[in-house]
């Protein structure tokens, strides 16, 4: 897996102070997309066990409020078979994932965006924002979605127990 960027010390896209992995990768190509370089599988750079390490190291900080993983799309297949893993051995205190895909696309096993560890990732998340961004329902004063159509669900379990929105 590549991975776009890596913000140390973001606070757009999710609660508090968080890091922010931008995995490259994504077959959506929404109209509008405000990261369209990142739906390359082979831009940015080598995602390798020096980046998870440093990551690893930058969510120890106590003002660090957990990690976000958008892209590209994290849901993509082959990278959930990336992420997973890297995931099983950090264990961040607070995770949100921002997917182009809904919530059921995700839980439904005929879906090409259901893998063998679909279910490990989602129960891992805390907070999921979800849905393709839709240029026609753009509004720049949504929190932490680009689009009306967005929802961001509280998760536990892998379940959906609540919408922050």
């Amino acid at each position: 897996m590549n991975y776009a960027s890596l913000r140390e010390f973001d606070v757009a896209n999710g609660e508090g102070v968080r890091v922010s992995l931008f995995v490259s990768g994504c077959t959506h190509h929404c109209k509008g997309c405000f990261n369209e370089e990142a739906q390359a599988f082979d831009y940015g750079e080598e995602f390798t066990t020096e980046v998870e390490e440093k990551i690893a190291e930058l969510l120890e900080n106590p003002f660090i409020a957990g990690l976000t993983i958008l892209g590209g799309e994290p849901m993509e297949p082959a990278n959930q078979r990336a992420l997973v893993p890297f995931l099983r051995r950090i264990k961040p205190k607070n995770l949100w994932v921002y997917t182009g895909c809904v919530f059921d696309q995700l839980k439904d096993s005929a879906s090409r965006w259901h893998t063998e560890v679909t279910d490990e990732f989602l129960s891992m998340i805390d907070v999921l924002v979800d849905g393709p961004f839709v240029e026609s329902k753009k509004d720049i004063s949504l929190k932490f979605r680009g689009s009306s159509n967005q929802r961001i669900l509280k998760l536990e379990g892998g379940k959906i127990v609540g919408d922050l929105v």
